[in-house]
């Protein structure tokens, strides 16, 4: 299952005819760098100064070669889109910047920020993450409307948004790419925060695959379980009478973190999955379907 484009709103469909169409929406102006502000609601927080002095070198010599995109604020204006553009003009030394104004509302202005960044893939994990949780929480987005508006899958969304229940050192370490998305999501399995952090230690280094540290964690957990129900299987997690359905049974549990139960009828019957909230669907889904977004 692939990833849908980012739904047109990024750059080619704010300025589609930039050079040809003069009008107010569209027109590229000239506008003091000073007279620019950042956007408190970038979702990019880290620019790299090696890029950024790249970038004003280029600049230098060739100008600048795409527009940034700002709305007014007050007499002058704040940043949408372009902000490593922004920085490295002032790296350069330039005293101007093209432009394009736009009136935008908080919520597209956040929205276009955050599809620009996604489309060029500026974005760690927990930057996204970050910005997903501001559309949730300060538009009342729900997880499928943002997928639809930054061309993600909902699972995508809603494994972003879990990384937030880490501690904040551990957020710092995928902020730092230390730790990817897929150790990060594998850590969360972990009920407890400071075995979290020791795991999580040994994946920087000894550099554990994800596959690694899922094994580590189902391992623990099948210790676990075996020591709490020491001489207890309940008759919804072992069926009686059929020692290989029992195993199946606890397989299951182990390899999903939730309880499994099987009620059969006549030679037939079903398979039940417990889950506790619609991100903890989305984690067994694709356990189930071999995810790794």
């Amino acid at each position: 299952m692939s990833e849908r484009k980012a739904l047109g709103r990024g750059l080619a469909a704010i300025i589609p005819q930039a050079a040809q169409d003069d009008s107010a929406e569209t027109a590229i102006r000239e506008i003091a760098v000073t007279r620019i502000s950042p956007n408190a609601a970038q979702p990019r927080r880290h620019f790299s100064r090696e890029q950024l002095e790249e970038l004003a070198a280029s600049m230098r010599e060739h100008g600048v070669l795409e527009p940034v995109i700002v709305r007014p604020k007050g007499k002058d204006y704040e940043l949408v889109v372009g902000e490593r553009r922004w920085r490295a003009a002032q790296l350069a030394g330039l005293k101007v910047i093209p432009a394009i104004v736009r009136e935008l509302e908080d919520r597209e202005a956040l929205e276009l920020a955050l599809v620009e960044n996604l489309q060029r893939e500026d974005l760690n994990p927990m930057e996204e993450a970050e910005a997903f949780r501001r559309l949730a929480d300060e538009f009342g987005l729900t997880q499928e409307e943002i997928a639809a508006r930054v061309g993600k899958r909902r699972s995508t969304v809603a494994n972003r948004l879990r990384l937030l229940d880490l501690d904040g050192s551990l957020q710092d370490q995928v902020r730092q790419g230390r730790l990817s998305a897929g150790h990060a999501r594998a850590l969360l399995a972990v009920p407890d925060d400071d075995d979290r952090r020791q795991l999580a230690e040994r994946v920087i280094n000894e550099g554990l695959s994800v596959r690694a540290v899922e094994e580590i964690v189902r391992s623990r957990s099948q210790t676990q379980r075996k020591s709490s129900k020491k001489g207890r299987k309940s008759r919804a997690e072992r069926p009686e009478g059929d020692p290989e359905l029992a195993d199946l049974v606890e397989d299951l549990q182990q390899k999903l973190s939730t309880r499994v139960r099987i009620v059969r009828r006549e030679g037939r019957g079903q398979i039940e999955i417990e889950f506790y909230s619609e991100d903890d669907i989305t984690r067994i889904y694709e356990l189930i379907m071999g995810f790794s977004t």
